[in-house]
């Protein structure tokens, strides 16, 4: 069998058994097997990325191997994990069960996170940043990497998670100050070394109520933590002390941005501005009109 019909075969076999989350919109059939393809030849590689590259001829070694990943995605394990990579804002990170597996829908978070700090750099230069509830590190990184005056640390109450972020900035390499503690939200930097002196706080927190956690796809629960989504009774808890706590930190004038799930925007909106700790609460939609970000300023 040659390349071409192999790589049909596969599609075909992908494309009648498998089914995709909704959560990963970069995950197609191809790419699929563009990434499992490219991984068995000795070249791991995240869905996004495989898109843009060329297939090598396999060995028939390396055709066993494909094979093998390609019933490990059947039986839903996670591409990401397969492949050990996965892409955010267009940085290729390492990714396993020890975070959160980087969706697209964060790179909204992302996206306005660089917006802002920018901004900050050309006023001020250098700017510290917290990223809470890092997970994989690739809310901070995708800030450090597109702004090189933007020093950031990072904090989840996961060691594992922490593990895998540190791996993450020395697989980056960027030359930006970056550190990575084991903490509860702020608890790693309760010291007046970090008492207001934040510029800005960004944080992709579990938002998902207790209930629906149990219910999620087994691709979802049976490999990545727990810890990642449960956001409590009605998903707010870690949101609420989030907003509460954050103002400890922040400069004057400096930006809170975090993640919420689809429905919880005009309440959580509400709590900001209920705290009287902000002179300025907004939302960023996504491209269906739902809130999924909230931006306050100190």
């Amino acid at each position: 069998m040659n390349k071409e019909e192999l790589f049909d075969t596969i599609k075909n076999k992908l494309g009648s058994q498998l089914q995709f989350l909704e959560d990963k919109p970069e995950e197609t059939v191809e790419s699929t097997l563009k990434a499992c393809w490219l991984t068995a030849s000795g070249f791991p590689c995240s869905a996004e990325e495989a898109m843009k590259k060329f297939l090598p001829e396999l060995s028939e070694k390396q055709i066993i191997h494909l094979n093998e990943l390609i019933e490990k995605r059947l039986k839903n394990f996670p591409l990401a994990h397969i492949t050990g990579r996965q892409c955010f804002m267009g940085i290729n990170l390492k990714s396993d069960n020890r975070a959160l597996i980087p969706r697209k829908e964060t790179e909204i978070l992302a996206q306005k996170a660089i917006q802002i700090s920018k901004e900050l750099s050309a006023k001020k230069g250098v700017i510290k940043v917290m990223d809470i509830c890092c997970g994989a590190g690739n809310l901070g990184l995708a800030v450090a990497f597109h702004n090189p005056n933007a020093s950031v640390f990072f904090t989840d109450l996961s060691s594992d998670a922490i593990e895998l972020t540190k791996e993450n900035i020395s697989f980056v390499n960027i030359n930006n100050q970056l550190e990575a503690i084991q903490g509860d939200l702020f608890s790693a930097f309760e010291n007046v070394q970090f008492y207001e002196k934040m510029d800005m706080i960004m944080c992709n927190p579990p938002y998902i109520s207790s209930a629906k956690v149990s219910k999620m796809k087994t691709e979802i629960s049976a490999n990545e933590p727990v810890l990642a989504f449960d956001g409590g009774m009605f998903g707010t808890k870690i949101i609420q002390k989030l907003i509460t706590e954050a103002p400890k930190y922040l400069k004057k004038e400096g930006w809170l941005l975090f993640e919420v799930g689809v429905g919880q925007g005009d309440f959580i909106k509400r709590l900001c501005e209920e705290t009287n700790n902000y002179n300025l609460v907004e939302s960023v939609l996504d491209d269906k009109g739902k809130t999924r970000v909230i931006v306050v300023c100190k």
